[in-house]
């Protein structure tokens, strides 16, 4: 029997699949609606041409996450497909036919190499957390300036009762614990009931946050409870990193691809005479900077870091080159908790 390769270009209320066979030859284009019955439609329509090899979806973490998950659970191997070369896109045009085309041949020619996530387990759980987490971060951070700047404008006599008290927690629970004014009759009324709203905010989104932090930490010492004890390494690193390599770890083959996709892997700058390395501008700009601050902190406080940096510092290497060098380090320590092998890996 024949093999095929689905391409799918996906949107939000629909789908467009095209077949393409080993030879690279166009078989068949499918819309589908984004919806269970569409899901199992492309897989018979699929089947129609032969064994399926491979699909090739976009967007396997936004609108074909759902897909993703259909066909990973029916067996089928699912390739996670980059958005397409702009070049080839201004020269060839743009339509959803020709996007899933280009997605089928990029699996065909070994373009596409990354397995989709599978997003049923633990680090889906952790990532839906930390989404909301950092919402209400953002939130209350938002909710504390917008307190302080009516503070700064309330009328006077109401901003020296406030400056008198110490401590940004103690001032948002005097300010919740106002009584609710009766009537708005003058601009301190009205500042005072404002100020109360915007108190009893930030109350309840520290509360959220703080139920969220208990949960990401509990999960993660589940999940990676060695990684929990290294050095440097907070709750929130953690999530971070299982977030990125997902619930099927085996689909990350070396540590040199983790590294690569923390965008902590040198890339060559070398020209003529010079022969040099720079920092990788790419990758997952948020685990790059959770590896950052593990790397910072080490270098402050931990004595096998600290020796570490001052024998390359000897060597001619800049602060910049050091940490780059600490945060492939990091990784390699990383990848044997997450998805390496059993043995005992060492701290930096």
């Amino acid at each position: 029997m024949d093999q095929v390769i689905i391409g799918v270009d996906t949107h939000k209320s629909n789908h467009i699949a095209v077949a393409i066979n080993t030879h690279g030859a166009r078989l068949g284009e499918k819309t589908i609606p984004t919806t269970s019955r569409g899901y199992r439609d492309l897989e018979i329509w699929a089947s129609g041409f032969g064994q399926v090899k491979a699909f090739g979806i976009e967007g396997t973490g936004s609108f074909g996450a759902n897909l993703s998950r259909a066909l990973m659970a029916k067996g089928h191997v699912v390739m996670d497909v980059m958005r397409p070369n702009r070049q080839i896109r201004y020269l060839q045009g743009k339509s959803d036919a020709l996007d899933a085309e280009g997605a089928a041949r990029s699996v065909l020619n070994g373009q596409t190499t990354a397995l989709a996530k599978t997003q049923t387990g633990t680090s889906e759980m952790l990532r839906h957390l930390k989404v909301a987490r950092d919402s209400a971060v953002k939130a209350r951070s938002q909710a504390m300036i917008t307190l302080k700047t009516l503070i700064i404008n309330a009328p006077v006599e109401l901003r020296d009762t406030l400056e008198k008290i110490n401590g940004r927690i103690t001032l948002i629970r005097h300010l919740a614990a106002w009584h609710q004014p009766t009537q708005i009759n003058s601009p301190t009324a009205s500042a005072k009931m404002v100020l109360r709203s915007i108190a009893r905010r930030c109350l309840a989104l520290h509360e959220e946050v703080d139920g969220h932090d208990r949960e990401l930490e509990r999960m993660a010492h589940e999940k990676a409870p060695g990684l929990m004890a290294s050095h440097g390494i907070s709750t929130m690193t953690v999530a971070e990193m299982l977030i990125l390599v997902g619930d099927n770890p085996e689909r990350i083959r070396s540590e040199a691809a983790l590294a690569k996709l923390c965008g902590v892997c040198p890339v060559p700058a070398s020209s003529g005479k010079t022969n040099r390395m720079r920092l990788n501008r790419g990758g997952n700009r948020q685990a790059n900077a959770a590896l950052y601050r593990v790397a910072i902190v080490r270098m402050r406080d931990h004595e096998m870091t600290r020796a570490y940096v001052a024998k390359r510092t000897t060597e001619g290497k800049t602060r910049r080159e050091i940490v780059r060098c600490l945060e492939r380090y990091i990784v390699r320590e990383i990848y044997r908790h997450l998805c390496g092998s059993q043995t005992s890996p060492r701290p930096v």
